[in-house]
């Protein structure tokens, strides 16, 4: 099932009202302006909420969100990277965690130029936690695996000088497909998911 952002954002907001409902702090200032989708007003105001509170896990978890709906997508990957630290089993850290990495590799700047590769690589670690500890009925992180995949061995088939490496681009490229195909068991009705595969496939076919 495909969900909207506004739903998404109501969903991830409801999971952290009962903890902050008694608060009249920054947190709960930062939780109002996230209902309102004013990101980056919830980042100032989570940002005082951690100065206050640096080890609050609901407080790193929504000021990481928003951080990622600004774009600011380095320091959304260090704040989930904290929450990590204190709740290793926080499978949405991971997830929006290898989505800001992927973010960061497909459009990096000119000083992440040099380790792109490294934020591809991060990326797929990210997703593969994930979906240990959901499960592979996930479908949104193996969906998001494959784009890895697929994206990385882009990234790849530029570089190709040896057929070893050629080897190695078309079994990102198989990753890729195997992750869209485990979607398709779940939602057989994608149809951006099969058109996902086709191109994968088409990329595969350039190699030859």
């Amino acid at each position: 099932m495909k969900y909207s952002k506004q739903v998404i954002l109501l969903l991830f907001v409801f999971s952290t009202q009962l903890s902050i409902a008694q608060s009249s702090g920054y947190d709960k200032l930062g939780m109002d302006a996230m209902m309102k989708r004013d990101f980056k007003g919830a980042v100032g105001q989570l940002e005082k909420a951690d100065t206050k509170n640096p080890n609050n896990p609901i407080v790193l978890k929504m000021l990481g969100y928003s951080y990622f709906q600004c774009g600011d997508f380095e320091n959304s990957i260090a704040t989930y990277s904290r929450l990590i630290a204190l709740k290793p089993s926080d499978n949405s850290a991971y997830y929006y965690r290898g989505k800001a990495r992927l973010n960061v590799a497909n459009d990096p700047k000119e000083s992440l130029n040099q380790i792109r590769e490294s934020f591809y690589l991060s990326a797929i670690r990210d997703f593969t936690k994930g979906i240990e500890i959901n499960g592979e009925e996930d479908t949104q992180l193996l969906q998001n695996r494959a784009l890895a995949y697929k994206d990385y061995g882009i990234y790849k088939s530029y570089k190709i000088k040896k057929s070893t490496e050629k080897a190695a681009v078309v079994a990102l490229f198989n990753n890729s497909i195997a992750d869209f195909q485990k979607v398709l068991v779940v939602q057989p009705l994608r149809k951006d998911i099969i058109s996902l595969i086709d191109y994968v496939k088409a990329q595969i076919s350039s190699l030859k």
